[in-house]
C-alpha cells in the first residue's frame, strides 16, 4: 500500500499476473471493490499485459488450464448487478508515473527479443557464407577434376595421337587428336581452319575399327585466326577407333556425316 491507502503499481502488476500469495490477493481484491483509482490503474496494467501478449509468440495452454479457469469462475461469489454498475468507473488516460521496478520485466523481455533477432540475422549471414564457400569448393573441385582428366589423356602411354589434314596439300587446315579409348577421353586441337557461315559448324567423327557407323564426337567453331579446340566431349568409353574425320554440319550437328570429309586421319599413319 502507498501512504494514501492505494495499492502500488508493482502490487497491482503482481496481482494481475497472479503472482501474489492468496491472502495478499484477497486483500487487494477487497480493496478494489471500494477504490476506483486502483481499479483504473489495474485496467491500465491489464492493457499493458495484453499488448505484451500480442508481441510474443503464442504457446498452447497447459494441460487442464481451461478446466481450472472455468472452475475458478464457477467457484467465485456472484456479484450483484447493482454492484457491477457501481464499480464501473471511467478510466483516465493520464496515469501516474510508473516506478522503475515495474518496467524491469518488460525491459528484460524486449532485450531478449532484440537478442533473438540479432542472433537470427547473424545465423543467416553465417549460413550464406557457408553456402558461398561450398559453391566455391565445388567449382574448384570440378575444375581440378577436368584438369586431371586432360592431363591423363595427354600423358597416357596408350593414348593414340592422330594428325588430320586436308588431302595432301601442305600448309592447309589441320588438326591433331589425342584419344584414350578405355576412358572415352578425346582432345582435339585444330589450326588454320576456314571460317564458317552462320548456321554452320565443324563436327568431329570417330570411325570405329569394327566397321560400325561413324560416331559423332563433338561440335566446334574456329576463332578469328582459325584455331579451335575440343576437350573431353561426352564419348562412350571403349570405342576402338581406326580413324577420325571432320565434316561441316548445321549448327545443331548431325547424326551421320555429311560429305565431303574436310579433315581425316587414320590411327598409326
Amino acid at each position: 500500500m502507498t501512504g494514501n491507502g492505494h495499492n502500488t503499481q508493482e502490487e497491482l502488476a503482481s496481482y494481475a499476473m497472479q503472482g501474489l500469495p492468496p491472502e495478499e490477493s484477497a486483500s487487494i481484491r477487497t480493496h478494489l471493490q471500494t477504490c476506483a483509482t486502483c481499479r483504473a490503474e489495474l485496467a491500465q496494467v491489464y492493457g499493458d499485459l495484453a499488448l505484451l501478449g500480442l508481441a510474443v509468440e503464442q504457446q498452447p495452454l497447459p494441460e487442464g488450464a481451461r478446466e481450472r479457469f472455468l472452475n475458478r469462475i464457477a467457484s467465485s461469489p456472484a456479484v450483484k448487478p447493482e454492484q457491477k454498475l457501481a464499480e464501473i468507473t471511467p478510466i483516465s488516460s493520464k496515469t501516474g508515473r510508473r516506478g522503475a521496478g515495474f518496467w524491469i520485466p518488460w525491459i528484460a523481455a524486449a532485450a531478449m527479443a532484440i537478442a533473438t533477432v540479432s542472433l537470427a540475422v547473424q545465423n543467416r549471414a553465417l549460413n550464406d557464407q557457408v553456402q558461398d564457400q561450398l559453391r566455391l569448393i565445388t567449382n574448384l573441385a570440378g575444375q581440378a577434376s577436368k584438369a586431371q582428366q586432360v592431363l591423363e589423356v595427354l600423358t597416357a602411354p596408350s593414348a593414340q595421337r592422330v594428325t588430320l589434314t586436308e588431302g595432301q596439300t601442305p600448309a592447309q587446315p589441320g588438326a591433331r587428336a589425342t584419344y584414350l579409348p578405355e576412358r572415352g577421353g578425346l582432345i582435339l586441337l585444330a589450326t588454320n581452319l576456314k571460317p564458317l557461315p552462320e548456321g554452320k559448324t565443324y563436327e568431329l567423327w570417330v570411325i570405329p575399327a569394327d566397321g560400325k557407323p561413324p560416331v559423332p564426337a563433338g561440335l566446334f567453331r574456329p576463332d578469328a585466326v582459325g584455331t579451335a579446340t575440343l576437350v573431353l566431349p561426352p564419348l562412350t568409353p571403349g570405342i576402338a577407333a581406326k580413324a577420325f574425320g571432320v565434316t561441316i554440319e548445321k549448327a545443331s550437328g548431325s547424326a551421320v556425316p555429311t560429305t565431303p570429309i574436310i579433315l581425316s586421319g587414320a590411327i598409326g599413319s
